[in-house]
């Protein structure tokens, strides 16, 4: 394959990808949004129980397996080993419904035992037992995901994550409608997964064949060769798995101890919470997932400068556009969960102007893992992520006892910030670059400045408004005259402008002020 072609593949697989991630985020926000007016605080809370243990049943379930697919089906193919590469998919796919059989039928009987004895909330008891649904066919979907990633048909991606969102909204609302309550939520969820099943088999059945024939007799493996071969796979995978499932306890282990030690509603009222408060780090994912292969790619070439300017410009990227946003959520946050979530949700307010800051650090952790990655180091952020998952449950299981939903926010904000500190400092080390503090230190002025402007506006829905046209023109003209714009900026915001249409004056003008002013 040609160069020329090579990255075209790539680049066509990377959109693709990305429109996947976006169809699944819109989704997961307009899902959550709905249940949570349709619920109320308190069946939005239990509902919040069962996707903490569906995220981790589904993470066991798939036995972090679609990625070690991909890998292997990218690499048999690109040997022309066509066999091969149908027995990664074959195998995997016995070995993750055995796995998502197994752990349905464990959450099935378990979930009313904590439901019962160690929340004691009998009501979260039917909730809990009807994720036993979703994991079957949520492994199906990840093992014929795996498959399209690794031959690159990342339209099939897309396909299945757009049956799974809108069987999943539907369904959900119709069951709430019909007075299933929380379980009829996570039941749709159910059936959105089976949906997304039925699609993936439809579209191998029909498409995939060309790509991965059907297993030849005499190359087909016996039980034990696919006993070998799923071990392979799960020397690729573990690492996948303790990560992921430590990235969750961050995020989930709040849930879980709320549920131990209060009422159903507050962890309704921190379900509305956690999903505002990482709306920052859908910036993050993208840069990171950037950086990787292009500090991977710096680091072959023995490329220092290269590497530099790659690094000290996620980070910057991020912040200058991270941090802004978290102080406009921290401000304006009751207005902000009123809007998303309703009036009921406003009690929430305090703990999301602490968690957003906590997600603010967050973000450095995910750039920097990605870089570490990137430069041969996979299991830095794993290690890290793993005592910063143990810190988190004990500072949840200490402080929500004393200040309830605050005390689960402050506990995960001080967790983020505890795993930056050791990841920044090892990226340093590998990298050898410093960090732009001086374009650290104009970009949080030009932020506070901005912060201390909203402040003036009044917090209302009306007010979050006008502060959403008014704060971008307080933070673009306050960075400017802290010249804190560069001349890579201004060439960037000049490409851009050229795809702008009838825009395109308005940004040169306001090119040419940020060029006057800053540099």
């Amino acid at each position: 394959m040609s160069t020329s072609k090579g990255t075209a593949k790539l680049l066509r697989g990377s959109f693709l990808l990305m429109i996947s991630n976006l169809l699944f985020r819109v989704g997961g926000y307009v899902y959550r949004f709905l249940m949570a007016r349709m619920l109320g605080p308190e069946g939005y809370g239990i509902l919040g129980y069962t996707l903490f243990f569906q995220g981790v049943f589904q993470v066991l379930s798939a036995g972090g397996l679609p990625p070690a697919i991909a890998k292997y089906v990218s690499q048999h193919k690109a040997l022309e080993e066509d066999q091969m590469a149908s027995q990664v998919v074959f195998t995997s796919l016995k070995f993750m419904m055995f796995l998502g059989i197994l752990f349905s039928i464990v959450m099935f009987f378990i979930g009313p035992m904590i439901a019962n004895n160690i929340w004691h909330k009998p009501a979260a008891a039917l909730p809990l037992q009807a994720v036993a649904l979703i994991t079957p066919f949520s492994v199906i979907v990840g093992a014929f995901r795996g498959a399209f990633q690794g031959i690159y048909k990342m339209e099939y991606v897309v396909i299945t994550r757009a049956v799974e969102q809108v069987f999943m909204i539907v369904f959900a609302v119709i069951l709430v409608m019909l007075g299933f309550y929380a379980a009829g939520a996570v039941i749709g969820t159910g059936i959105g997964f089976m949906a997304s099943a039925v699609s993936a088999i439809i579209i191998f059945r029909k498409y995939m064949w060309k790509y991965l024939p059907s297993l030849d007799p005499e190359h087909k493996f016996n039980f034990r060769q696919e006993l070998g071969l799923i071990k392979t796979l799960l020397i690729f995978s573990i690492p996948v798995i303790i990560t992921a499932l430590s990235e969750m306890s961050i995020y989930g282990a709040s849930i879980f101890v709320l549920g131990i030690f209060m009422a159903t509603k507050f962890s309704g009222y921190y379900n509305a919470v956690d999903p505002v408060a990482r709306l920052p780090l859908v910036i993050s994912l993208s840069v990171a997932t950037a950086v990787l292969p292009a500090a991977s790619e710096a680091f072959a070439l023995k490329d220092k400068t290269l590497l530099a300017t790659y690094v000290t410009q996620s980070y910057r990227m991020v912040v200058l556009t991270v941090l802004p946003l978290c102080i406009g959520i921290a401000i304006f946050s009751g207005p902000l969960l009123e809007l998303l979530f309703g009036i009921n949700y406003v009690y929430g307010a305090g703990a999301l102007s602490i968690l957003v800051i906590g997600m603010a650090f967050y973000t450095m952790f995910m750039v920097s893992s990605s870089i570490a990655q990137g430069l041969g180091h996979p299991r830095l952020p794993m290690y890290i992520l793993v005592v910063g998952s143990v810190i988190n449950i004990a500072l949840n299981w200490f402080l929500i006892q004393f200040y309830g939903i605050i005390g689960a926010a402050l506990a995960t904000t001080i967790t983020a910030f505890i795993i930056m500190i050791p990841i920044l400092w090892k990226t340093y080390k590998i990298t050898e670059v410093k960090l732009p503090f001086i374009s650290f230190a104009k970009i949080t002025l030009a932020s506070a400045i901005m912060g201390l402007g909203m402040f003036l506006i009044p917090q209302t829905i009306l007010g979050l408004i006008i502060a959403i046209i008014i704060a971008p023109i307080i933070y673009v003209i306050a960075f400017t005259f802290l010249k804190g714009f560069e001349k890579r900026d201004i060439r960037m915001m000049r490409r851009m402008g050229t795809k702008l249409g009838p825009l395109s004056s308005i940004n040169e003008k306001l090119v040419k002020f940020i060029e006057k002013y800053s540099l």
